[in-house]
């Protein structure tokens, strides 16, 4: 069905939001068809709702979710409840890795219109305090963050979002390219900061979803050689199919972190000036990031991009400080989207190997079940919505 159809279909009796709400001064559009929500529960369940569609306000865009991607924090909110600081304390539909296409405009936004499609930036900062007004919003306290409680995700039909944070996709970047922005995003951001050069090594711990992009990013960046270290074998020879010319490393789970670092080195020849001199940590795990510390040569970086553990004890302090290692970290990015869209448009990068599974937005439980058990073999796992128009 054509945009302006199902719009048409959205232009119905309008009514308020019971003030009990978290949208509670939002108005609610009539829609013949239903908004199925994915929702984790404040006692760490799953459960699919029907939601209400609320109408965009002065600033805002109605977009009906085509595709979201499953994201490692979707599954820890669902099992722990929290990430750091970040705690689920009802239910919240998750969700933050998306695309789709914009279905009504509120009022003031002209750089949209029904039909467009376009990718979602989750994050929408204050815009008022000093963090925004350096420009470094991603840091912003008072950001809201679809599928960070209370804030709705995109594992929905329908969901309202700003106009602003709002990025058009050109033809040639699908709706499942689209989602993969997101960690892309997280990806560019690490890379910026640690400030990757051209034909100098670099090792990439962990080959999940985010360490494979790193690896694909590394490479498009002019790293070389180029390691990437995990556990499972089969996640290594995914990584060598993905860069051919990359190094894989299967960590030795007896083996220390000096140990294996030890060993990773190694892979780059015996000289201190051809060690690593960037390290892009992206597991979060705290012997990982022990390894990486003792991986990178003095002077160098190590680049924590993985989410771990609230606080890590064991982190080799005196050799970070004798070996004068830059610890680094990120949250989330900033100034991004255009960019990692750019790139997959551009063919600088092609990331579309990595969608692994595909479930339909009436399935998404089963999809975030899939996900929850690494035996399960997924990669980058999408949850789409082929009603109305398809991917």
């Amino acid at each position: 069905m054509a945009p302006s159809m199902l719009v048409d279909q959205l232009n119905g009796e309008q009514v308020d939001v019971p003030t009990k709400s978290r949208s509670s001064d939002r108005t609610v559009i009539t829609a013949s068809s239903p908004n199925p929500s994915l929702q984790v529960t404040a006692d760490h369940q799953l459960k699919l709702v029907d939601t209400p569609v609320y109408a965009p306000r002065r600033g805002e865009v109605l977009v009906h979710i085509k595709a979201t991607g499953i994201c490692g924090s979707d599954i820890h909110f669902w099992k722990t409840g929290r990430i750091g600081s970040l705690v689920f304390e009802g239910d919240c539909i998750i969700g933050h890795e998306a695309s789709g296409i914009v279905l009504q405009c509120g009022e003031g936004v002209s750089h949209l219109k029904p039909g467009d499609r376009v990718a979602i930036e989750p994050g929408v900062p204050c815009e008022r305090c000093f963090l925004c007004n350096e420009g470094r919003y991603n840091l912003c306290e008072d950001v809201q963050f679809a599928g960070v409680y209370p804030y709705d995700g995109t594992m929905q039909r329908y969901k309202v979002h700003p106009a602003k944070w709002l990025h058009k996709l050109p033809e040639n970047v699908s709706y499942a390219e689209g989602a993969l922005l997101e960690p892309l995003s997280v990806v560019m951001h690490g890379i910026k900061t640690a400030g990757l050069s051209l034909g100098r090594g670099v090792v990439v711990c962990g080959a999940g979803p985010i360490g494979l992009i790193a690896l694909a990013a590394a490479r498009a960046s002019g790293a070389h050689p180029i390691v990437i270290t995990d556990l499972e074998p089969a996640r290594l020879a995914f990584a060598k199919e993905l860069v051919p010319s990359c190094i894989p490393y299967e960590v030795d789970s007896t083996k220390d972190a000096q140990a294996n670092a030890q060993a990773i080195r190694a892979l780059f020849g015996s000289s201190e000036y051809v060690a690593p001199e960037t390290v892009l940590e992206c597991t979060g795990v705290e012997t990982s990031v022990c390894t990486a510390a003792y991986t990178a040569r003095r002077g160098g970086t190590v680049m924590v991009i993985g989410v771990g553990k609230a606080i890590m004890h064991n982190l080799p302090f005196m050799h970070i400080s004798l070996a004068e290692i830059d610890l680094r970290f990120i949250n989330r990015y900033r100034d991004t989207w255009p960019p990692a869209i750019a790139c997959l448009s551009g063919g600088i990068l092609d990331l579309k190997k990595l969608i692994s599974h595909v479930f339909p937005l009436e399935k998404a439980q089963d999809a975030l079940h899939l996900c929850a058990d690494p035996r399960n073999g997924g990669i980058k796992v999408l949850v789409v919505d082929e009603q109305e128009t398809s991917l």
